[in-house]
């Protein structure tokens, strides 16, 4: 599998048990580094996240659900100058089906603007395109085999304050391929702090949880018929409409 360089990277062990010897499965992440080196603000403040760190820790292969405690190092990816982690937290998703988690984050280029990333204990695995341009942003939805076919797809609005296209891209054979979009929806406004709606799985398959791109409505998106197919779920009244429509309320 083909792995996308991410910088600077180092591992600090955080016991004296061997890591190698067990399978790694990444328990927590988190973003460091706070850095003002660019200066977009899209979330309400004028940092963002130079370093990734990654928690690992060791299975024993008889006890695979066992985390041990003996095996444990964080992995520290840290980013070249022109480049941002511009995110309100890392996601662990496990996005290969290997049946242990990866990290999804919004990585930014300081002049082309953001892409969607995927990192494992080894560094940058795939990424979507930087959009494009400086001070232009993706808001992640969430992860899901939302079609069925087996294969994990990752959903995110681009430009949720101008473009407010819903994207999905899937990830198969170590790469990430666009497989549909829909314009007309939206998920963040300029300077809040977090990102609304999410993903639910009610009754079948997942959906995407979002609001109309005017914030009129609570907007519930699928794509299980091969293409997206929004369906109006209720008036948009802040976050709590959203949170309620993501419990199947």
């Amino acid at each position: 599998m083909q792995r996308i360089s991410a910088g600077f990277a180092a591992l600090f062990l955080c016991s004296l048990g061997s890591v190698v010897a067990a399978t790694q499965t990444i328990t927590a992440a988190r973003f460091s580094q706070p850095t003002s080196r660019y200066d977009h603000g899209i979330l309400g403040d004028a940092e963002e996240w130079g370093q990734l760190e990654i928690d690992v820790g060791g299975v024993s292969p008889d006890k695979a659900s066992d985390v041990d405690a003996h095996h444990k190092a964080t992995y520290l990816f840290r980013l070249p100058q022109d480049h941002v982690f511009e995110d309100v937290a890392p996601r662990l998703v496990d996005v290969t089906g290997d049946g242990r988690p990866e990290v999804i984050v919004v990585e930014t280029d300081v002049r082309r603007g953001a892409a969607l990333a995927i990192y494992d204990s080894t560094g940058k695995l795939a990424e979507t395109p930087h959009i494009g341009t400086r001070n232009r942003w993706l808001a992640p939805i969430g992860a899901a085999d939302f079609d069925g076919d087996g294969h994990i797809e990752i959903a995110y609005i681009d430009r949720p304050h101008l473009a407010k296209t819903l994207r999905v891209w899937r990830y198969k054979d170590g790469r990430l391929r666009e497989v549909a979009s829909l314009a007309g929806l939206t998920n963040h406004r300029i300077g809040e702090r977090d990102i609304g709606g999410g993903t639910r799985s009610c009754a079948g398959l997942p959906e995407m949880v979002v609001a109309s791109g005017d914030w009129q409505r609570v907007m519930v998106v699928g794509f299980n018929t091969g293409k997206l197919v929004a369906r109006d779920a209720g008036p948009h009244r802040g976050r709590a409409s959203l949170n309620a429509a993501l419990k199947c309320q």
